[in-house]
């Protein structure tokens, strides 16, 4: 079980992630809730995915 220091930690890691993304993400994929939907589907695919994939190999 993670600990409370450890869900902290996970936590703004996640944060600082999420803001990168945004950050790299195109404004026009950012104009309605579709959109956003599909920006993060694509962006979680591509980039988070296989680093977490990464982890249990």
């Amino acid at each position: 079980m993670m600990t409370p220091e450890e869900a902290q930690a996970l936590q703004a890691h996640l944060e600082a992630a999420a803001a990168i993304l945004f950050k790299n993400t195109p404004a026009e994929q950012l104009q309605d809730f579709e959109s956003i939907e599909r920006s993060v589907r694509d962006q979680v695919l591509e980039q988070v995915s296989p680093q977490i994939g990464n982890f249990f190999t």
